[in-house]
C-alpha cells in the first residue's frame, strides 16, 4: 500500500450540520459509557460526505474531540482505511474501478483506459473541469456480475467500455444511470437471465 497523507491544502474548520450533528450525538449514544471511541469510523464516513466526498483534517479534529480521543489515533484510522479519501475528488463522481481478480479477467483495465481518457491519466486526480477523479481498488464485493465500478455508495455492474462512457457522461448531465447491472441482469442471476424456475407460479408445487 502506498503511503498516504493528508491534503496541503486545508479548510480552516469544520463543523457538522445541525442534522449530522444530531446523527452524531446519537451514534456515539448507541455505545456504553467509556466505548464512544467505537463510533470512530461511522463518524469519519458521515464528515466525509458532508465534505464533498473528501475527510479534510479539521474534520478528525472534530470527531477525535466529540469522542474524546488523541488525533493521532484518528488520523491513523483516516490514513490506513482506503475509504476514506484524504484529498478533494470530483463534485460529480468519484470513480472506484475494482481491479481484483474476477474483475480484471472480465476487462477491468479497459475500464481504467476509460478513466484514463475522461477523466485523468493518473488516478487521484481531478479532471480539467473538477468534476471527476477515479482510483482503482480492491475488491468491492460485486465479483459474479464483474466488471464494476463502485461511484460513492452505488455499485455499476456488468459494464463494458462503452457501458462505462454511458455511466460517466449520466452523472455529467446530472442524470445517472440506474444503480446495478448495465446490462438488465437480476441480481447475479446467469448472464441471459434465469434458466430455471420460469414459471413462478409453480414454484413448491
Amino acid at each position: 500500500m502506498s503511503v498516504r497523507r493528508l491534503d496541503p491544502e486545508q479548510p480552516k474548520s469544520f463543523a457538522f450540520t445541525p442534522e449530522n450533528l444530531a446523527w452524531a450525538e446519537a451514534t456515539i449514544a448507541k455505545y456504553p459509557p467509556g466505548k464512544q471511541a467505537s463510533a470512530v469510523i461511522p463518524l469519519l464516513w458521515r464528515a466525509q460526505e458532508q465534505h464533498d466526498g473528501w475527510l479534510p483534517e479539521p474534520a478528525m479534529r472534530l470527531v477525535a474531540d466529540m469522542l474524546g480521543m488523541a488525533y493521532i489515533r484518528v488520523y491513523e484510522i483516516a490514513t490506513f482505511y482506503t475509504m476514506f479519501q484524504l484529498s478533494p475528488v470530483g463534485k460529480k463522481a468519484h470513480v472506484q474501478v475494482c481491479g481484483t481478480t474476477p474483475c480484471m479477467l472480465r476487462g477491468a483495465e479497459a475500464l481504467v483506459d476509460v478513466c484514463k481518457k475522461k477523466i485523468h491519466p493518473d488516478p487521484h486526480h481531478l479532471s480539467a473541469d473538477g468534476n471527476f477523479s477515479w482510483e482503482e481498488v480492491e475488491c468491492l464485493g460485486v465479483c459474479a456480475n464483474a466488471p464494476m465500478v463502485q461511484i460513492w455508495k452505488d455499485t455499476y455492474e456488468d459494464l463494458t467500455p462503452e457501458l462505462l462512457e454511458k455511466v460517466l457522461d449520466g452523472f455529467a448531465t446530472g442524470n445517472p444511470p440506474k444503480p446495478g447491472s448495465q446490462i438488465g441482469r437480476q441480481a447475479s442471476c446467469p448472464k441471459g437471465g434465469p434458466t430455471t424456475l420460469k414459471d413462478f407460479t409453480k414454484a413448491g408445487k
